[in-house]
């Protein structure tokens, strides 16, 4: 089987505040999700959520999970995707999208056969998986950076000028909870969703990229006045709770996935901390 997968449980603050460092990283962090040659997905019991990659060599079919209990892995599902490798493309039941650096796919809910390529296999496609449960079936659709909504956001004077590439979002596909998007650094930036927030409705996963050799990103999580903070490198995710911040802070520029899924759709659904109450 090219499918893989392990499982992490939802944990309360009140456990957090007692795991120490490697504690910490084997509870939230998701280290190497992208393996060449594989598909590689971490199930969630935050709302059900699936984040992974696909990095076809050859082509690589999707396969269902045990934990779905499902014929096929979007029988119940929705999926997003974005390329964060080479060019490639994705068959969805036989209708093939072109998928080059940075686009991103929907497939809605009924999808039965979906089927990860790269145009080259010594250049890879990396494709970054999210999925999350589905009440209906919305129409597949593909999404390039172009399209994408864009919101300029922050400033150099505070070291977060960054640029939201809102990409599977309400305006732009019709999904039943899932969200995702990409936040891209300035040069000369480094602090990503800052002032910080939660939004006890939805979960979330970061997922990591652009970072340069030798460089990283420290990734902030916690209550706001319980925080911790878990080093990342290049093509690493960690996963948000509801009630966890989620900021992070690099040695230089980089770029960052975001997914969640819950209770709403409301992209300003969050209840900010200030800068000032952060502990």
């Amino acid at each position: 089987m090219s499918t893989s997968f392990e499982t992490r449980y939802a944990s309360s603050p009140q456990e957090v505040k007692k795991l120490d460092t490697q504690e910490l990283r084997d509870e939230f962090l998701i280290p190497d999700l992208m393996e060449a040659g594989k598909i590689k997905l971490t199930y969630t019991h935050y709302d059900r959520y699936i984040a992974g990659g696909a990095v076809p060599k050859t082509p690589l079919t999707l396969e269902t999970i045990a934990p779905l209990k499902a014929d096929y892995f979007l029988e119940r599902r929705e999926m997003g995707i974005i390329n964060a490798g080479g060019s490639g493309s994705i068959s969805v039941d036989g209708a093939i999208f072109k998928m080059n650096h940075k686009d991103a796919l929907y497939i809605g809910k009924g999808a039965k056969e979906v089927v990860f390529t790269s145009d080259d296999g010594k250049n890879p496609s990396k494709f970054y998986i999210n999925s999350a449960p589905a009440h209906t079936a919305y129409p597949t659709k593909h999404v390039t950076k172009e399209a994408a909504n864009k919101i300029e956001l922050g400033s150099l004077e505070t070291a977060n000028h960054r640029t939201v590439n809102q990409m599977i979002i309400g305006g732009i596909v019709t999904t039943c909870q899932l969200q995702m998007g990409m936040t891209e650094l300035k040069t000369g930036s480094v602090w990503n969703t800052m002032p910080a927030h939660v939004h006890d409705r939805r979960m979330e996963v970061y997922y990591y990229l652009d970072i340069p050799q030798e460089q990283a990103v420290c990734h902030f999580m916690g209550q706001p006045q319980e925080t911790r903070h878990i080093w990342m490198h290049n093509h690493q995710a960690v996963i948000s709770p509801p009630w966890s911040i989620h900021s992070g802070s690099g040695t230089s520029s980089y770029t960052f996935i975001w997914g969640m899924a819950g209770e709403n759709l409301d992209y300003n659904d969050m209840d900010v901390a200030k800068i000032t109450d952060l502990r």
